[in-house]
C-alpha cells in the first residue's frame, strides 16, 4: 500500500520504517529541510536501537523515502498518517497547531479519497477538529471530496519501539466507518498474524485510550515512589515490599520500581493534558494531580539526600553522574530526572561530571558549554575528582561496577543510587556508603 507519514520524528520514523519493512511504499514528509537532508544522507535524527539499519535497508530497497514536498505527500498515499508533535501549551493542554496544520495541508492538496490517521497523541475530540480543518480547506477550493479521520494511537516504548510496532500488544483503531476499518485491518495484517490484536472502537474512545494507558502507568510509578518514602520513614525496605506486592497477579511487577521520578516525552505531558481536558469540562481530576505532584517531588529526592549527607555544604563540590537520559536505550532528555538534579546542584554551587552512553550530545545541545558541566569518555572517567557518585539512569553497563575502583576514585566514599540497581552490601564491602530510594542508607560502620 502507499502510505504517507507527516512528521519524521520519533513516532513518524518508527511507524514509517516498520510499515516499509512489511512491504509498503512509504513517503515521510517533514517541514525541517535539515532533518530530511540528514535522512536522505543516511543519518538518523534520533537514537533508537536498530532504527538506523532498518531505515538504510528499506531506503536501499526503495520502500521508504523522505521529502519536504507536502503536495507530493498528499498525492502519494491513500493513508495519510499524522505523526507530528503535540507539545504542552502553557496551561498543560496539548498544542494542536501542528496537527491541524497538516490537516489543512491535506485539504489543500487532496484530489481523491484519503484516510487521515491520527498517530500523534491528541486530546479527545481532535479527530473532529482535524475533519473540520480538512473541510474548511476543501470548501476554500470549492470542492467536496470524501475522506475519513481515524484515531490510531501509538504505544511505543522508547528503546524498544521497533519491537513494539512489529509485535504489538494491541492495535487500537477508532472509526465509525466499517470500510475504513477494513482498510486499516489490511494495512496492519502483517503485524497481526499470531492472533487478532486489532481493537475497533469509536474515535473518542480510541483517543482517550492512549491518555488512559499512560496515566495508569504513571500512576503506578508515582504510587510506588510515594510508598518508597513511607517505607524509608518507617524503616522498611521498599524493594522487599515491591516483591511482596508484585507477586499478586492483580498488581504484577511491571512499573512498580521505585526511583527518582519518571520523565520522557509521554508520561509528564500526557498526564497534564488529561488533567487539563478534565478541568475544561468542569471535572477536577484529583488523582491525576497527585500523580504529577508526587513525581515532581520525587525528582528532588536525590538532591535532598545529597544535601543531607554533606550537611548542606555543596559549594565547590563535584558530583559524578552516571546516566542522563530519562530511561535506558534512548537519548531522550525531555523531563529527565538528571536535569532536575544537575540544575539543583548548579544552583547550590556544585559542579557535574557526567557520563551517558548516548545522551551526552543531547545534553550538550540543551545546556551548551558551561564550566560546571564536564562530559566524561566513560563511567570511570566521570569519577575523577568527584566528591560522590549519583546514578540516574539504569543502563545495563552500570549494574555491575567495580566498587573498589569507585571507592578509590571518589573523594568521599558515598554512592547515591537513584534507581536501586546496585547491591548495597557489595558497596559496603568495598568501603562505600550506599544511599538508595526507599531504604535506610547502608554505611560501612
Amino acid at each position: 500500500m502507499d502510505v504517507t507519514i507527516f512528521g519524521s520524528g520519533y513516532v513518524g520514523l518508527v511507524t514509517g520504517v516498520c510499515l516499509a519493512e512489511a512491504g509498503n511504499n512509504v513517503l515521510c514528509i517533514d517541514v525541517d529541510p535539515r532533518k530530511i537532508e540528514l535522512l536522505n544522507g543516511g543519518g538518523v535524527p534520533i537514537y533508537e536501537p536498530g532504527l538506523d539499519e532498518m531505515i538504510k535497508n528499506n531506503r536501499d530497497a526503495g520502500r521508504i523515502s523522505f521529502s519536504t514536498d507536502a503536495q507530493a505527500g498528499v498525492k502519494h498515499g491513500l493513508f495519510q498518517f499524522i505523526a507530528v508533535g503535540t507539545p504542552p501549551d502553557e496551561d498543560g493542554s496539548a498544542d494542536l497547531q501542528y496537527v491541524l496544520a497538516v490537516a489543512r495541508t491535506i485539504g489543500e492538496h487532496m484530489e481523491s479519497y484519503r484516510i487521515l490517521v491520527d498517530k500523534s497523541t491528541v486530546p479527545v475530540g481532535t479527530a473532529d477538529k482535524v475533519s473540520a480543518a480538512v473541510q474548511e480547506s476543501l470548501a476554500t477550493r470549492g470542492l467536496s471530496l470524501e475522506f475519513d479521520v481515524v484515531s490510531n494511537p501509538e504505544f511505543l516504548k522508547e528503546g524498544a519501539a521497533i519491537e513494539d510496532f512489529m509485535r504489538p500488544d494491541r492495535i487500537i483503531v477508532g472509526t465509525d466507518n466499517p470500510r475504513t476499518a477494513e482498510l486499516l485491518r489490511a494495512l496492519y495484517a502483517p503485524f497481526n498474524r499470531n492472533h487478532d490484536r486489532l481493537m475497533l472502537m469509536d474515535v473518542r474512545s480510541a483517543e482517550l485510550t492512549k491518555y488512559a494507558a499512560n496515566a495508569m502507568l504513571a500512576t503506578k510509578i508515582s504510587f510506588m515512589n510515594e510508598l518508597s518514602n513511607i517505607a524509608e520513614a518507617v524503616g522498611a525496605d521498599i524493594e522487599k515490599v515491591r516483591v511482596g506486592i508484585g507477586s499478586d497477579p492483580r498488581i504484577g511487577y511491571q512499573f512498580i520500581y521505585p526511583g527518582c521520578g519518571y520523565g520522557g516525552s509521554c508520561f509528564p505531558k500526557d498526564v497534564r493534558a488529561l488533567e487539563q481536558t478534565a478541568r475544561s469540562l468542569g471535572y477536577e481530576p484529583q488523582l491525576l494531580h497527585a500523580v504529577e505532584a508526587v513525581n515532581l517531588r520525587q525528582k528532588q529526592v536525590l538532591f535532598h539526600k545529597i544535601t543531607d549527607y554533606f550537611g548542606g555544604d555543596l559549594e565547590g563540590r563535584t558530583f559524578a553522574l552516571w546516566g542522563l537520559s530519562f530511561k535506558p536505550n534512548t537519548d531522550d532528555m525531555r523531563e529527565a530526572s538528571s536535569r532536575t538534579l544537575m540544575e539543583s546542584l548548579w544552583s547550590a554551587g556544585a559542579r557535574v561530571r557526567a557520563f551517558d552512553p548516548v545522551a551526552m550530545e543531547e545534553t550538550a545541545r540543551i545546556y551548551g558549554e558551561r564550566p560546571d558541566l564536564v562530559f566524561a569518555a566513560d563511567a570511570m572517567e566521570a569519577l575523577e575528582g568527584a566528591d560522590a557518585l549519583a546514578i540516574l539512569t539504569e543502563w545495563t553497563q552500570f549494574r555491575s561496577p567495580n566498587f573498589s575502583a569507585i571507592r578509590g576514585a571518589l573523594k568521599t566514599p558515598v554512592l547515591f543510587d537513584g534507581r536501586n540497581i546496585l547491591d548495597g552490601r557489595l558497596a559496603n564491602a568495598a568501603g562505600l556508603t550506599y544511599v538508595s530510594i526507599g531504604r535506610a542508607p547502608r554505611t560501612t560502620d
